[in-house]
C-alpha cells in the first residue's frame, strides 16, 4: 500500500475498544465473553489485454463479540466501533443468549490453557509500498509476458496484484489479550492457448507475506503461457488402474483432506473416515506431518490459536501413525478430551520430504498420470470416497507423452493415503502446508 492511505488503527486504539467490549458484557450481566476486533486495508488491481479491468481500494473495521449466560451462548458482529455502536452489539448479542438453549460444552477455554506474553516477533508484517499505478504497471508486465510465450497464446483472462495488511486483537474475561499484525501479497495470472484441436486454459500465482518473495511479474507470466501452451492437444484416455502424481500446488489440497478429518468438528459428528484411527497407522511409513506455529514470517504462524489458547509444536502424523487431533475447546468438551490449540485449524503443516525432486518422482512412477488440475468437489470424509474430474500429463516410460483431459480420477481416501510412494523436495516455502510433489502408487482413472 502507498504511503498515503489510511493508517491502521495502534494497538492501544484496539485494546481500549475491545476493554470496552468486554466492560460492556459484564455490566450487561454475560458470566463470560470474548471480542475481537480487526482491521485491514488492502489493494486488488486486475488487468485484462493490457486494460485495467478492476481497481478496488478496501478499508474496514470489525468487532465480533460473544457472551455466555452461563453455558447459553449469543453472538454478533458491527462495523461500528463507536462506544453507542459496542454497547449496542454486546445487546444484540445478550439477547440472543438469553433465548437460547445452554449447551454443557459452551465456554471460553481453559485459563490454564490460554499463551502468556510477551508473545515471540514472528516478523508477520512486511507492508508493500505500492501504489495504484504501479500495480496496474505489474499486472499488465505479467500479462504481457505470458502473451508473449507463444503466438498460440490467443486469449486472457487477466493478471491480478494485491496485497493486503491487518491488524487485529482478541481478549475474553479470563484476562487474555493477544494482538496480530500481518501483510499478504499476490500475484497471478491465466491464459488461454488455442490451435486447430481447440482452447485450453491455466494459470500460474504467487502468494507470499514479504513482497520481496514474490515470483517475478514476468517470470511468472511465462509460466502461466507455458502451462497453457502444454495442454494443448489434451486426449481423452481409456479407463484403466495406474499411478498418480500430485504436484506440491494440488499436494497441498490432498493433505487439506486429512486435516479435515482429524478435526473436532468431523470428530464428534462421527463424520470422519479416521475416526478411532488414533495411534494407528493412517499413511505410508514414509510420512511424517508436524505443525510449527512459530516460523518466522511462516504464512500459518501464530502464538495462540481463536481462543487465546497457545499454540505447540506437534507431531500429527509420524511415520504413518497418526498421533493427534486438531482441537479447539467446544470440540474437545464434546470428546472429552483437551484442546490441542488448534481453534482456527493448523498452523504450519510440514511434510516430511523425500529426497527426489518433481523430475525424479516422473521418472520413479514411470507410467501413469501427473495431475495439472481437479474439478468438483467429490470428496466424502465419512466414508473417504474420492472421485474428481482431472486433466494433467500421461507418462510412459518416465516421460511426459501427452497431455489428457476428461478424466475421473477414484480411489479412497485411506488407501490414497497409505498407498503413497513418495513425497518430493519441491517445497513451496510461502504456504500454510508446506508439501512436496506426492506420488500414490495407484488410482483408477476412468476415462471413455
Amino acid at each position: 500500500m502507498n504511503d498515503s492511505a489510511v493508517a491502521l488503527p495502534s494497538e492501544s486504539e484496539l485494546q481500549t475498544r475491545v476493554a470496552l467490549a468486554l466492560d460492556a458484557a459484564r455490566v450487561a450481566g454475560a458470566t463470560e465473553a470474548e471480542a475481537s476486533i480487526s482491521a485491514s486495508r488492502g489493494l486488488t488491481v486486475s488487468v485484462r489485454k493490457g486494460e485495467v479491468e478492476s481497481l478496488e481500494f478496501q478499508q474496514d473495521r470489525d468487532l465480533g463479540v460473544t457472551v455466555y449466560v452461563g453455558r447459553r451462548k449469543g453472538n454478533a458482529t458491527t462495523g461500528d466501533l463507536s462506544d453507542a455502536g459496542i454497547r449496542s452489539a454486546i445487546d444484540a448479542a445478550m439477547a440472543i443468549a438469553r433465548f437460547t438453549g445452554e449447551d454443557p460444552y459452551n465456554g471460553l477455554a481453559d485459563p490454564s490453557l490460554l499463551a502468556r506474553g510477551p508473545f515471540p516477533d514472528l516478523d508477520l508484517d512486511h507492508p508493500w509500498t505500492i501504489n495504484a499505478d504501479q500495480a496496474v504497471d505489474l499486472a499488465i508486465e505479467c500479462e504481457a509476458a505470458a502473451l508473449a510465450v507463444d503466438p498460440r497464446i490467443t486469449g486472457s483472462e487477466g493478471a491480478s496484484v494485491n496485497t493486503h495488511r491487518g491488524t487485529s486483537i482478541y481478549a475474553n474475561s479470563n484476562g487474555f489479550v493477544g494482538y496480530r499484525q500481518g501483510t499478504h501479497h499476490s500475484l497471478s495470472c491465466a491464459v488461454i492457448a488455442s490451435d486447430a484441436n481447440g482452447m485450453q486454459r491455466d494459470y500460474w500465482y504467487s502468494s507470499t507475506r514479504r513482497p520481496q518473495d514474490l515470483m517475478a511479474a514476468d517470470a511468472l507470466g511465462a509460466k502461466a503461457g507455458r502451462r497453457a501452451l502444454a495442454r494443448l492437444g489434451a486426449q481423452r484416455m481409456a479407463t484403466c488402474q495406474a499411478p498418480v502424481l500430485f504436484p506440491a500446488e494440488l499436494a497441498r489440497g490432498f493433505w487439506g483432506h486429512l486435516l479435515q478429518a482429524i478435526s473436532g468438528s468431523a470428530l464428534y459428528r462421527k463424520a470422519s473416515f479416521l475416526l478411532d484411527k488414533l495411534d494407528q497407522p493412517v499413511c505410508a511409513d514414509c510420512v511424517t506431518l508436524e505443525q510449527r506455529p512459530l516460523i518466522p514470517i511462516g504464512a500459518g504462524s501464530a502464538a495462540f490459536d481463536s481462543e487465546g489458547v497457545a499454540t505447540r509444536e506437534r507431531t500429527l502424523v509420524d511415520a504413518g501413525v497418526l498421533k493427534g487431533w486438531l482441537l479447539g475447546s467446544y470440540s474437545a468438551r464434546k470428546l472429552g478430551l483437551q484442546t490441542t490449540g488448534n481453534a482456527g485449524g493448523v498452523f504450519n503443516l510440514l511434510v516430511t520430504p523425500g529426497t527426489d525432486d518433481f523430475e525424479a518422482l516422473v521418472r520413479r512412477m514411470h507410467r501413469g498420470l501427473i495431475v495439472s488440475e481437479l474439478l468438483g468437489h467429490g470428496v466424502n470424509l465419512i466414508t473417504g470416497d474420492y472421485s474428481r474430474g482431472a486433466a494433467g500429463f500421461w507418462v510412459e516410460n518416465g516421460e511426459i507423452v501427452h497431455p489428457v483431459e476428461e478424466i475421473t480420477i477414484a480411489a479412497n481416501l485411506a488407501d490414497m493415503y497409505r498407498g503413497i510412494v513418495a513425497i518430493g523436495n519441491d517445497i513451496e516455502p510461502f504456504s500454510n502446508v508446506r508439501t512436496g510433489s506426492v506420488l500414490i502408487e495407484q488410482m483408477t482413472l476412468a476415462g471413455h
